[in-house]
């Protein structure tokens, strides 16, 4: 597929180049953390929809991912495609820009910079402006700039690591600066770099220490901007605004520094300026970050989940810090309402004397930072804490008082074992030493609250997070009502792992209808537990993944020999695309060969059989290969076999002598051949 732009249409040459420089584990990776899922897979939480375990998978070898959990699947320029919202030529612009390749358009030869994509464009605008502003920090203008770093403790290395800038104090320094290197003014308002003058754009950052924030590839998108002069009247700290690059309730600034060491030590670091973040950093705690001018949302979780791999297995850690004063306290309390959207551990880490990890590492160094991070605490306890403190436990009505506000908090933690463990905690905290008293309070709040009863984390009461999900701190690793397999019962065949079939003996799935079942859902495509079914997927995935194991026999096969119609069709397109004898050894060009001859209907199905895991293990799959072509010709020729036993009931062996002499010569022929294929699939 080739891509056109505004300069014309990009050359399939250019195309399949960068797709071979874009190795789609890395760009992957630097979106989310993959771990080995065998088979020369990688696996994690998949960017496109929310999950709790990881369904999204990578197969380097064939270029190609695909999610198990919302069916999205494709190749390396698919996947730039959705997670940054680009066109295809964009995509392959985005691609070519950060392989280092410049791309040829077949109309006007080499493409002029003002004819690229918006987004490459703007990314081109903000790069220029970092780069002016760093250049400008070092200027007789800047000396506030550089005495506000050095008072927080920071070198001039350390501004030129973060990329820390200067924006000069006249109106149009950086719009001239930029319209000189071909930047139109649309392009800098639209950025967010400038705002409408009366003589033409104006600079939106004057006289300001500066800081760019840069997405999670290392991008530069924004800008956030520290007042520095009393005759700036403007707020302490200004950010870009929302632009088509720049969206704050997704951005996390430094993830693109802490986003290795926050996969590998399973831990980020939520911390509230610029200065905290290159603190932390500076000080060895590698994994912080900080929001962008908004509080920590719904969409910044998103993000560190899939970098932290966030699942059942509950070993990583989120750790806040915030100041000891009341508006930390706040915080503290609006970071417990997002706190059961993560999986994993969350804390919190606050400075008794209310230094925030700046000053902090300012007035006692760098081991304080690191010391602070250490001493952190749960956040439930945290936030019960601070509602605590409010009252005044010397009195009855004090302690009464602050009960009756912490009920509800206590009452919304969705765990029942944590719950109980922390009204024990409230009981000794607020000094009443009557535990039943604390409980019954507590219960009054989850009626009033419609937290439901006492059911486990996913059960009876409401209090689990999905139905089927098991309870997050449940150390019997119970599961509620609705059963392992999301369904009344949790009996298998019943809505188990396969969305809501009834089991492989009914409905579509034993006629070997639609791939996957339509009732299930994007969400639910899971493979059929039909025999037959899962038979057929299995030598396709091989045709797809190792076509030299099948060769000339399953190409010999016919699409009869499939019995579902979706399985047929995709036998046709590897048909149709050369065999399984031209495949080779079954990499990207040979996907890619297959994708071109399929259908829209047909090529997720065909992402999916180019990554998804084989059944046997690495140097197994010769012998597995002869095993599955023998078993689905065995299956052909059983159900040849049926037919004709069909056939010869309907016949009369005395009046129809000779055409049933000749259907049960050819009964004991398929019955022979049927025990060669079958004691050809169990030696293999």
């Amino acid at each position: 597929m080739a891509g056109r732009s505004g300069a014309g249409r990009i050359s399939d040459e250019d195309i399949a180049l960068v797709r071979e420089r874009s190795p789609i584990a890395d760009v992957v990776g630097e979106h989310i953390q993959l771990r080995n899922a065998g088979g020369g897979n990688l696996k994690g939480l998949c960017p496109f929809h929310d999950e709790k375990s990881p369904s999204f998978n990578v197969t380097p070898a064939r270029g190609y991912y695909y999610c198990f959990g919302c069916a999205e699947g494709g190749d390396v320029i698919t996947f730039v495609r959705k997670i940054e919202n680009l066109s295809f030529s964009e995509a392959v612009e985005r691609l070519a820009q950060r392989a280092g390749i410049q791309l040829r358009y077949e109309q006007g030869g080499y493409v002029p910079g003002r004819e690229q994509g918006e987004r490459v464009r703007l990314i081109e605008a903000h790069r220029a402006a970092a780069e002016f502003y760093a250049e400008q920090l070092v200027g007789p203008d800047a000396a506030p700039g550089r005495r506000f770093l050095s008072e927080r403790g920071f070198e001039r290395v350390d501004a030129e690591r973060f990329g820390v800038g200067y924006a000069p104090a006249g109106w149009e320094a950086l719009s001239r600066h930029l319209m000189a290197r071909g930047f139109t003014s649309q392009e800098l308002i639209k950025g967010g770099l400038a705002k409408e003058g009366r003589r033409g754009p104006i600079d939106r950052f004057r006289g300001r220490l500066v800081w760019p924030i840069r997405d999670i590839t290392g991008d530069v998108i924004g800008f956030g901007a520290r007042k520095l002069l009393e005759s700036d009247d403007g707020p302490k700290y200004l950010n870009t605004p929302e632009s088509p690059i720049y969206h704050k309730s997704s951005v996390l600034y430094g993830v693109d520094l802490a986003k290795r060491e926050i996969s590998r030590r399973s831990q980020a670091v939520i911390v509230e300026g610029y200065t905290d973040v290159m603190a932390c950093h500076l000080a060895g705690v590698p994994t912080a970050v900080a929001t962008c001018g908004t509080s920590f949302g719904e969409e910044h979780i998103k993000v560190l989940r899939r970098l932290l791999l966030d699942q059942a297995e509950f070993r990583g850690e989120v750790i806040f810090t915030f100041d000891g004063d009341s508006a930390g306290q706040k915080a503290a309390l609006r970071a417990f309402q997002d706190e059961q959207k993560f999986v994993t551990q969350t804390f919190v880490a606050v400075q008794p004397d209310g230094l925030d990890p700046c000053d902090l590492r300012v007035k006692h160094g760098d081991a304080a930072v690191r010391d602070l991070i250490a001493s952190r605490e749960p956040l439930f306890a945290f936030a019960i804490r601070s509602v605590i403190s409010r009252y005044d436990l010397a009195t009855n009505e004090g302690r009464l008082g602050a009960l009756d506000a912490v009920a509800p908090v206590v009452a919304s933690i969705k765990d029942p074992g944590l719950r109980k463990t922390y009204v024990v905690d409230l009981d000794r905290w607020l000094g009443f030493m009557d535990e039943g008293f604390v409980i019954e309070r507590v219960q009054q709040a989850i009626g009033q609250g419609g937290q439901g009863g006492q059911g486990g984390h996913g059960g009876q009461g409401g209090q689990g997070a999905r139905p089927g999900q098991p309870g997050r701190h449940d150390q019997q690793g119970r599961y509620g009502q609705q059963g392992r397999y999301g369904q009344q019962g949790g009996r298998p065949g019943q809505g188990g792992p396969y969305g809501r079939q009834q089991g492989s003996q009914h409905g579509q799935h034993r006629q070997g209808q639609q791939y996957g079942g339509p009732e299930q859902g994007r969400a639910g495509r899971q493979e059929s537990v039909d025999p037959v079914a899962k038979l057929e997927a299995e030598a396709l995935k091989l045709a797809v993944q190792r076509p030299a194991l099948l060769g000339p026999e399953f190409d010999a096969l016919g699409a009869d020999a499939f019995i579902r119609p979706e399985h047929a069709a995709l036998y046709g397109v590897i048909t149709a695309a050369g065999g399984t004898t031209s495949g080779g050894s079954g990499g990207q060009e040979w996907v890619d060969r297959l994708l071109g001859a399929a259908n829209d209907e047909l090529r997720p199905a065909l992402t999916r059989f180019a990554v998804e895991e084989l059944r046997t293990e690495t140097g197994g799959e010769e012998r597995y290969g002869a095993a599955v072509l023998a078993r689905l010709l065995e299956t052909a020729v059983g159900r040849s076999v049926t037919q004709i036993k069909a056939r010869l009931q309907r016949l009369n062996p005395v009046e129809e002598q000779q055409e049933y002499n000749r259907l049960f010569g050819e009964l004991v022929a398929l019955e022979q051949q049927r025990r060669v294929l079958r004691e050809r699939a169990a030696g293999a």
